[in-house]
This record gives structure tokens, C-alpha cells and sequence, in this order.
């Protein structure tokens, strides 16, 4: 586990990078996300060759992140900044490579809503960061229909997510 302060990289696949830095004092598990992402890739059908990076930021910060790019105040949980607008590759169709993009997530937020949810704080940040993926693929949540799809996905990829863990143990 890295702890907080710790940036860490860690090869998911062959050739894909996912960079994973707590900014924050929590501690949380990074090395977790980053096999998350690894996960995300080959479920989701990314190419092995795509680059990722999750960031674990303070509240001042996600505040002012939130306020720059969604015009919103106060903080939130995850903001997603896709960079090449990669997508989910068709079945029978090979994947883009390139750079995925940013997730920054906000563990001061994530750990009310575990609370919530009845889950442990890095439970909250590995289901926020399958949710970050999916916005980075195009994925959205503002119509009924979009929410539906988005969230059927997100809960079928943390049961896969919590299937791999549990066999790992």
C-alpha cells in the first residue's frame, strides 16, 4: 500500500501507465486503484497501452477544481478530464491506444459518503474510480436512459472488481 504523500506508478498491463498520487494526509490505498484501472482496461475493452492518472486531492482543492471546471461550488467526489476521448473498443475490434486522462478524486468527500453507504473509505474511492473511468470513455448520467446504462455498468464492474480481490485473499 502507498500511504499518503507517496506518489506512486504502477504497470497495470504491459505498456499501460497508471499513476496514482495521494496529495492528501489520508491514508488510502493507491496500489489498489491502480490495479483497479488495470482491471477497468481489459473489462471495458481500453487498450492495454493507455495512459492513466488518479489523483487524491484535499477539499481546498477539489473545491477550487469543482468551481474552475464545472462553475459549482464547494467540493465533490471525482472530476474526470479525458484527454484523447478514447473509447470502449467494439467486440472484434482492436482499441485506440493513447492517453486516457485524469480522475482526481476527493477522499475527505469519498469517506462522508462511505459512511453513507455503509463502505470503507478506499471501497468508495475504488467505486468513484470505476465512475471517473467511465466519464473518461464518454460515459454520462444526465438522463434517465444515460443513468440507467452508466450505473448498471459501474455496479456489474465493482462486482467484478470485488469478485478479483476476494480470490485474491
Amino acid at each position: 500500500m502507498t500511504l499518503s504523500g507517496h506518489p506512486s506508478e504502477v504497470r497495470a498491463l504491459s505498456g499501460s501507465a497508471v499513476i496514482v498520487s495521494n496529495e492528501t494526509s489520508m491514508q488510502c490505498d493507491t496500489r489498489a486503484l491502480a490495479q483497479l484501472a488495470g482491471l477497468l482496461f481489459v473489462e471495458l475493452r481500453i487498450h492495454p497501452d493507455v495512459e492513466l492518472g488518479i489523483r487524491l486531492v484535499d477539499t481546498a482543492e477539489m473545491t477550487q477544481l469543482h468551481l474552475q471546471w464545472m462553475d459549482e461550488p464547494g467540493p465533490t467526489d471525482v472530476l474526470s478530464f479525458p484527454m484523447d476521448e478514447l473509447r470502449s473498443a467494439p467486440v472484434g475490434a482492436e482499441p485506440q491506444p493513447g492517453l486516457l486522462g485524469d480522475i482526481v478524486l476527493c477522499p475527505e468527500v469519498a469517506a462522508a459518503q462511505a459512511t453513507e453507504f455503509l463502505r470503507s473509505l478506499d471501497e468508495e474511492l475504488q467505486f468513484l474510480t470505476i465512475h471517473g473511468v467511465l466519464h473518461l470513455i464518454g460515459y454520462d448520467h444526465m438522463t434517465a436512459s444515460e443513468h440507467a446504462q452508466m450505473f448498471g455498468l459501474q455496479d456489474d464492474l465493482l462486482a467484478t472488481w470485488q469478485l478479483q480481490i476476494a480470490g485474491a485473499r
